[in-house]
């Protein structure tokens, strides 16, 4: 029933049979032919070919459910087998968002092939929502992200801590009230707001303040969410972004004010036009994890990388 498996999931992952042979090397009515067997052996359609593109039937679905499981089965034989080779072969795919990926893991990743420079690294930059999705199909080794992954189905290693501060540019904060609880780009990165005897600003001294905001799905979004809910005020959202770097530039720009970590004040530019006001809130510290599969074999290569980050 799965010796085909391939070709079938060529198909689904191209949504096209032309395209899919076109990758396979393989000619389209012979693909069409092989998958015609493969669904009068299981007495039921897998492709649904009435839509543009070609959809899966609910027996496709579970086709592709159980092909993934395979999968996932064939590629932790295939990770054991380059642990016997003690790290002189193998991959490992590692996925993460655009900060993640631009100024956190590349260090990282670094320091791991110089270590192991056989290992062949892959990093996929994606949003959360499709990140999630390859991890869970094994695509992927490893997600680093902030965002709560639903722990039945995934495991966590810890990353690193970061504070949620206020961003705003000092053309919007000159608000007499706001300026003693001023913090300059440099106080940031002597962790002065991590420092109990700093106040945090009240929030209320910019409920007309314009805001940028990250959208929803995003740990951002749903932690600006939450404090704002606590201070009780609804600031005009002039802008909505998919990227915390991004939302961080236009900030800088003069735009607006908006929740970011203290990691991109540290690891972008450091504006000095631009005032940072500490926040009191539990949900303004967060914890930053790498993601894994359950029941996924973790060979040593995910394992040594890992390791490197305690």
């Amino acid at each position: 029933m799965f010796r085909n498996m391939e070709y079938i999931y060529k198909v689904y992952k191209e949504k096209s049979f032309s395209k899919a042979a076109e990758k396979l090397y393989i000619s389209q009515p012979s693909l069409s032919l092989t998958i015609k067997k493969t669904e009068t052996q299981a007495g039921a359609k897998i492709f649904d070919r009435s839509t543009t593109p070609i959809s899966l039937t609910d027996c496709g679905r579970e086709y592709i459910r159980c092909a993934e499981r395979i999968m996932d089965i064939e590629s932790g034989f295939n990770n054991y087998l380059s642990d016997i080779n003690d790290l002189k072969t193998g991959t490992l795919s590692i996925g993460a968002g655009n900060f993640f990926a631009s100024y956190i893991l590349p260090p990282i990743i670094a320091r791991f092939q110089a270590r192991y420079p056989h290992i062949n690294i892959n990093l996929v930059e994606s949003d959360t929502f499709h990140l999630e999705k390859r991890l869970y199909a094994g695509e992927l080794d490893l997600v680093a992200d902030n965002y709560d992954f639903d722990k039945t189905v995934y495991k966590k290693h810890f990353f690193y801590s970061e504070q949620m501060v206020l961003a705003v540019p000092e053309s919007l904060s000159g608000k007499q009230a706001a300026k003693k609880y001023s913090l300059t780009v440099d106080d940031i990165l002597k962790g002065k707001h991590l420092e109990l005897t700093v106040k945090g600003v009240p929030l209320e001294l910019f409920r007309h303040t314009p805001f940028v905001m990250l959208r929803p799905g995003n740990d951002t979004h749903y932690r600006a969410e939450k404090i704002l809910k606590e201070y009780q005020i609804s600031p005009p959202v002039i802008l909505e972004l998919d990227q915390l770097a991004t939302a961080y530039h236009v900030v800088c720009q003069g735009m607006g004010a908006a929740f970011i970590s203290d990691t991109i004040v540290r690891e972008t530019l450091r504006d000095s036009h631009t005032a940072y006001y500490k926040i009191d809130s539990s949900y303004a510290k967060r914890s930053n994890y790498l993601y894994y599969k359950k029941g996924k074999y973790l060979t040593r290569a995910i394992r040594e990388f890992l390791t490197m980050l305690e």
